[in-house]
């Protein structure tokens, strides 16, 4: 069986005990940076055996461990949040699925869901869109086309370039910046494109980034 388990987004806290569980009972863990999912393993004292599996080795890595899958207990885990959302572990659970290999979730947080949450802005419906493209024309199209809750991920180093256009084509959409979530320097600044973007043009920005914007004041 493979076991999807979410993992914190920042705080090394916020993990559920059942993940925990998985993870001590688990005879593979799949780890999109060992060195990152090692500080999370040695705080709870796990040592069972780990390798990686991200963007670069994904499809040789399924070729050596979907056997491994039908006999053991398989845990992937992201660098921080859910498998799957944004992330190489899509390609294994779809490739499981084919197989008919059993694959089973362990919910917990995901930096997409607590910045919708927390971001004031409607969640009766919305849109997740991964993240941005660096291409400021599909940027644009993207933001033209925006008609409800919107959320992406952005990097830190292209955030301002982003509000700048969102500045541009979107002055009076409210945009929640959401930065180093449940992290101790964690930040939500608010405010219509136009007024965020004013906010932070000055700004060196670092940490984890998920954007939130909205069409319409409500």
């Amino acid at each position: 069986m493979l076991y999807v388990v979410s993992t914190p987004i920042g705080n090394i806290e916020d993990i559920s005990l059942r993940a925990l569980k998985v993870l001590k009972e688990a005879d593979l863990i799949l780890a999109e940076d060992t060195r990152r999912t090692g500080v999370l393993l040695n705080k709870y004292k796990i040592k069972n055996k780990m390798i990686s599996f991200n963007d670069y080795n994904k499809e040789r890595r399924v070729k050596e461990i979907i056997d491994d899958v039908n006999d053991k207990k398989v845990a992937i885990v992201s660098d921080c949040g859910t498998p799957g959302i944004s992330d190489p572990g899509f390609y294994l659970v779809r490739e499981c699925v084919k197989r008919d290999i059993e694959v089973s979730g362990i919910p917990g947080a995901n930096a997409m869901v607590n910045a919708l949450v927390c971001s004031g802005l409607p969640t009766d419906k919305f849109c997740f869109l991964g993240f941005l493209s660096k291409k400021e024309k599909q940027k644009r199209e993207l933001f033209e086309n925006v008609k409800m809750t919107t959320v992406v991920y952005e990097s830190p180093h292209r955030l301002i370039k982003t509000l700048k256009l969102m500045d541009e084509v979107i002055p009076s959409f409210d945009v929640v910046v959401c930065r180093e979530m449940t992290k101790k320097f964690e930040e939500f600044i608010r405010g219509s494109a136009s007024e965020v973007y004013s906010k932070l043009k000055d700004k060196k920005i670092k940490g984890e980034i998920v954007l939130v914007l909205n069409p319409k004041k409500d």
